[in-house]
């Protein structure tokens, strides 16, 4: 019984990563949003209002770039402790070096994500994590295209 309990714990521990990862990238959309509200509220105090109402809107979208930049920092955190092992060793890509096909299977193509501050792949690209290191890659001949160091690691 046991057994079966600890079974039982793991399978709903696994089942709330993703719940928990999902939960974050909604916040620090929220966060986006509350910023660019906030600074149409600036705007519009500079326009419209007087000097206290422009200085307290100034702390509001201060304040929600703090919260925005800490959650952030909370998602890079978690995304480092996320489990990625390689089954090939750290190699340094540079632009116009061919991968081999394993170096781009589809575990290796994490999806897009705003966060990263990198353009999304065009047609025919993808990009590959290897190890902390984000690379785009053609798809069809496996050359890197760009190579973006460090992209992964903790900040």
């Amino acid at each position: 019984m046991k057994k079966m309990n600890f079974l039982t714990a793991g399978l709903i521990a696994a089942m709330m990563i993703p719940a928990a990862a999902q939960a974050q990238t909604g916040e620090l959309r929220r966060d986006r949003q509350d910023i660019r509200q906030d600074q149409r509220d600036l705007r519009n105090a500079q326009r419209y209002g007087d000097h206290r109402d422009v200085r307290d809107a100034r702390k509001d979208v201060r304040d929600s770039k703090r919260e925005y930049r800490q959650d952030t920092r909370d998602w890079r955190r978690d995304a480092r402790y996320q489990n990625y092992r390689a089954p090939f060793k750290y190699q340094q890509f540079r632009v116009g070096q061919t991968l081999r096909s394993t170096y781009y299977a589809p575990a290796y193509r994490p999806t897009w994500d705003s966060r990263w501050g990198v353009p999304r792949a065009g047609r025919g690209l993808t990009y590959v994590r290897h190890y902390n290191d984000l690379l785009l890659v053609n798809m069809r001949t496996g050359k890197v295209v760009k190579v973006y160091r460090n992209e992964f690691r903790w900040r």
